[in-house]
């Protein structure tokens, strides 16, 4: 029974039917008064009138067929403001709705599609502008490192260059790992992860940069105090940001490392007590390739953003903003439920 949807097939039936019983009583009447010939006549008349209806609705049909196809022909050459309401309801109906789904469709892959391609063409510039920094200045002391003869200015030369080199390295590290989970082929372990040992890990390369700028680490972290999620990419979210605490909080200063857990989340908080961040930086804080007013050393506007990527996969989120007595926080939640 599906075939009397269509409007057409419903119409060509009924009036098919119409024309048959006017044409079959017509004929029985006309047997009836010996008028055999003219019965047969009208019978023949009948069948070339069904037949003709038939021609009729069926050319109707195609001739929407081929509207339809050229409709379908101009999307595929890239035309999109195409009307398919004009086809109300039937079989034929239902194609052109589904082709307006598959137009809707393309057209949100095509836009989709040259978002990324703007995206891509932005990070590849912002990438080669990020290495060609390091690199140039790289070539500057490798130059000078060729003429320099005195040995105390040789050695100084060859610790820049292989702090440039260092910055480079971490650079495309950094990079290697955002296109990974961008991807989705990092794998992220969910396992119980105890906050003091993270703390411990994430300290324990920064101990003698710490001291030779004789800067202070606060902790207060409870015992116990546990999330769930990955060791060693937390370990890496975190570093980051303590990496930049240390850049920021200059000779002498104080690392305040605070975690908490409820039944809602649990929470880790790193401040320090350097100069704060700039209110317009605020917004773009965890943009990739972002560099702030206040950026030191090697903040290249991308340890954060990998940062904030790496907790947002497991579930969490990070807020930064300004200490009212002075200094940054870091605010970072691993939330035990979706949210």
């Amino acid at each position: 029974m599906r075939y009397l949807r269509d409007k057409e097939f419903r119409m060509s039936v009924l009036i098919s039917a119409c024309v048959a019983a006017i044409t079959a009583a017509a004929g029985f009447f006309l047997i009836r008064q010996q008028a055999a010939m003219a019965g047969f006549l009208l019978a023949v008349l009948g069948c070339v009138l069904v037949i003709a209806l038939w021609l009729a609705f069926t050319l109707c049909r195609y001739r929407r067929l081929e509207k339809l196809a050229a409709d379908t022909d101009r999307m595929l050459h890239g035309e999109r403001d195409l009307n398919f309401t004009q086809y109300r309801e039937g079989e034929l109906e239902i194609l052109a709705n589904e082709l307006s789904k598959l137009l809707n469709r393309l057209s949100e892959q095509a836009d989709h599609l040259q978002a990324e391609k703007v995206y891509l063409s932005d990070s590849l510039a912002d990438i080669s502008h990020q290495l060609r920094t390091p690199l140039t200045s790289l070539n500057l002391v490798l130059a000078r490192l060729g003429q320099e003869t005195d040995p105390q200015e040789r050695r100084k030369l060859l610790y820049e260059a292989g702090q440039l080199q260092g910055r480079i390295s971490w650079l495309v590290e950094a990079l290697l790992k955002i296109s990974r989970i961008d991807a989705g082929t990092a794998v992220f372990v969910q396992e119980q992860v105890e906050v003091q040992k993270l703390m411990d890990s994430v300290l324990e390369p920064f101990a003698i940069p710490m001291e030779l700028r004789e800067q202070q680490v606060k902790l207060d972290i409870p015992a116990e105090t546990a999330f769930t999620g990955d060791f060693s990419w937390s370990c890496e979210a975190v570093s980051n940001i303590v990496k930049n605490c240390i850049e920021h909080a200059g000779e002498g200063g104080v690392l305040t490392l605070r975690a908490q857990e409820n039944s809602l989340y649990t929470e880790l908080v790193i401040e320090d007590n350097g100069p704060g961040i700039a209110p317009e930086d605020l917004p773009h804080l965890f943009e990739r390739f972002y560099k702030g007013k206040c950026s030191f050393g090697s903040g290249i506007g991308i340890g954060l953003a990998l940062s904030r990527i790496i907790i947002k996969q497991q579930n969490g989120s990070i807020r930064g903003e300004n200490r009212a007595e002075g200094g940054a926080r870091f605010t970072i939640r691993f939330y035990k439920g979706i949210v």
